[in-house]
């Protein structure tokens, strides 16, 4: 689709020129909006849906920044999986509440409510959207920003979306596409597990693919989408590179490193004897194994494919001050590294380390949660079936193939260049 045509979907894209900024090379979205002088939010009443993450790059709170600008009108605010505050536990319900600071009400989309219901929408012109997400197609926050943007679609509320990096940059994808009717809340859209866009970029996609907004199609193409883009950032920038701080998006995802580690062994780690360092300094990244010892773990580990990364046994101690030795991915070459292929190689490993086939017995809501995350149903079956005689490369031949497709299909939405 070509510029022109994406404009007749009512897509507007602020490209904006800044002034020269004392406190940052890269400019996120509320950096643009604030220099811009709020002028997309004027003489509009504003929702807002954020978390902690969402923050300038001054490190001031959006919720902070609308409320303090003069000629904002922010009247409700909206909180994702683990609420505004970003304090609750995943998967606890949250209720809805009053926010001390500002008075306003906070409605929670991660409780009775997971799409913006019309009395919560009702009196709004604009629904801001500034989430700070992670890159994996099973992070909750692209689901949360594709029920509201179908709520709005369907009752006349403009979507602007503040746009943010995409922590493992914008240029590795890896991993098997969705399968449609694994759709949920932990897989939003037919993407890669590791998809490469920023929340602008897959929003602006999910306006305009067929079938990714569950919503009529007239009210799709009349919803008006509003990006306010990043100025600095480029699709090879991780997070590193950005000389911005890392505030967790969720508990467990409390450093960069921890971004990485949802990627590399979150899906390796489940319905198996795997654990992947949760209660330590280093969830997702140290890895240990029900009644193996480390040393032999990493023997382990080192019989796998695992370009890019370096085994370390080390020994920390958990939350409750208790020594915890496990094996330490260390990233050596970000060029090198297929995190999620690593994720799928760990499943076969768990399979020949266990002598037996965990998933096999995997049942009821665990293993068709499970399935929802990792994404393809001939690979469960595969897993299920033949165990450690999973044909592991024929997948992968596939998942790579599908992913150059979905780079050319996904390349016209790019805001950012490598």
């Amino acid at each position: 689709m070509t510029r022109k045509a994406l404009k007749s979907l009512s897509l507007h894209i602020l490209f904006l020129a800044l002034p020269q900024l004392v406190f940052a090379n890269l400019y996120l979205g509320i950096d643009v909006l604030e220099a811009r002088g709020f002028d997309v939010l004027e003489g509009k009443r504003i929702g807002l849906l954020t978390h902690p993450a969402g923050v300038n790059s001054r490190g001031v709170w959006t919720r902070d920044v609308l409320a303090k600008a003069p000629n904002v009108n922010l009247v409700k605010l909206f909180g994702p999986e683990h609420g505004l505050y970003g304090t609750e536990k995943a998967n606890d319900p949250i209720e809805d509440k009053t926010d001390p600071a500002t008075g306003l009400p906070v409605y929670s989309l991660y409780g009775k409510y997971r799409t913006p219901t019309p009395a919560m929408l009702d009196g709004l012109d604009a629904m801001v959207i500034d989430l700070q997400d992670v890159g994996t197609r099973s992070y909750t926050y692209i689901s949360s920003m594709r029920l509201t943007m179908q709520a709005c679609f369907e009752n006349g509320v403009e979507v602007i979306i503040l746009d943010r990096p995409n922590p493992l940059g914008g240029l590795k994808v890896d991993g098997p596409i969705l399968d449609p009717e694994l759709r949920s809340y932990v897989g939003a859209f037919p993407i890669p597990y590791l998809h490469g866009l920023t929340m602008g970029e897959l929003a602006m996609m999910a306006k305009d693919q067929v079938g990714w907004l569950e919503i009529p199609r007239e009210n799709r193409v009349r919803g008006k989408l509003t990006i306010v883009p990043m100025r600095g950032w480029k699709r090879s920038m991780t997070w590193g590179e950005t000389g911005l701080r890392w505030i967790p998006t969720s508990p467990l995802i409390s450093s960069p490193a921890s971004v990485l580690g949802y990627a590399l062994t979150g899906l390796g780690t489940e319905l198996n004897g795997f654990q992947h360092g949760y209660g330590t300094p280093h969830p997702f990244r140290l890895l240990r194994h029900k009644g193996i010892y480390a040393d032999d773990l990493m023997r382990h580990l080192a019989t796998i494919p695992h370009p890019g990364l370096r085994f370390e046994k080390r020994t920390v101690y958990n939350q409750q001050g208790k020594p915890y030795e496990g094996v330490y991915t260390h990233l050596e070459s970000w060029d090198a590294i297929m995190p999620v292929e690593f994720s799928f190689r760990m499943m076969i490993l768990a399979c020949r380390i266990e002598g037996g086939n965990p998933y096999a017995s995997a049942s009821g809501n665990a293993a068709d949660l499970y399935k929802k995350h990792m994404g393809d149903l001939a690979w469960w079956d595969e897993i299920k079936n033949r165990g450690a005689d999973a044909r592991i490369d024929q997948f992968l031949k596939r998942w790579r193939k599908d992913n150059q497709a979905f780079v050319q299909k996904s390349r016209k939405y790019w805001l950012y260049q490598p």
